[in-house]
């Protein structure tokens, strides 16, 4: 069972936030069986009833979380995007115990870690519940949604890998190139998962030569 989300802020699709430990278990149970949907009959099959059953848990208990399907797709998408963060901290945190630190202070060779943040992009389209559907934003959110999604993730990866990468740019160039290269990877990784369900390996590998070729101009300055 996947953990719950714990952000109530903008976006998080949550009408409140479990205190007690029971109530947190619940609510994961709640998302894991929406996923579950999710990824056997799309966002169509998707319902606060389907769920509820599914889950064994009373259908108030769901509304007391969520007031909607979208709701708990937003959650969902902000259940993930918290997933994605710890597991790439956690990817850093081994390569940064095997690396030979820079003069500058990084880890040395930036390039291995932009292909960690791809590599587990990767894992996790391959073998988390729903996150074919409902990555960092629900199912066809619409441009706006799917621009916050993209923004919230560069802004989270820039807060992870610029100290590790012992960078000089300044914030709005760091900012604006790790935008930009979540914006490409976004693309590019949703065209080789729509080639190939697996992902197409080819694809996936020129994502990391697009994304270290572009960032070179701002972190090897």
């Amino acid at each position: 069972m996947m953990g719950p989300v714990h952000s109530s802020g903008s976006g998080s699709g949550l009408r409140r936030v479990p205190v007690q430990q029971r109530s947190a278990e619940r609510l994961a149970r709640i998302l894991d069986v929406a996923a579950a949907v999710l990824d056997e009959g799309g966002y169509e099959e998707l319902s606060t009833r389907a769920v509820a059953a599914r889950a064994g848990v009373p259908i108030g208990s769901v509304y007391r979380f969520f007031s909607n399907k979208r709701a708990m797709a937003d959650a969902l998408a902000r259940r993930n995007l918290e997933m994605y963060l710890a597991g790439v901290t956690a990817r850093l945190d081994g390569a940064e115990t095997r690396a030979v630190p820079a003069p500058g202070g990084g880890v040395g060779d930036w390039r291995r870690l932009i292909d960690l943040v791809v590599d587990h992009y990767v894992a996790m389209r391959r073998t988390v519940p729903g996150f074919a559907l409902v990555s960092f934003a629900g199912p066809a959110p619409g441009a706006a949604a799917n621009d916050e999604a993209n923004h919230q993730l560069a802004d989270g990866l820039r807060s992870l890998l610029s100290g590790r990468l012992g960078v000089t740019a300044g914030e709005q160039r760091l900012r604006t190139a790790f935008v930009v290269g979540v914006e490409a990877a976004d693309a590019l990784l949703k065209l080789a998962f729509r080639t190939d369900p697996e992902g197409d390996a080819v694809l996936i590998a020129e994502t990391k030569e697009l994304l270290r070729a572009y960032l070179a101009g701002v972190l090897d300055t």
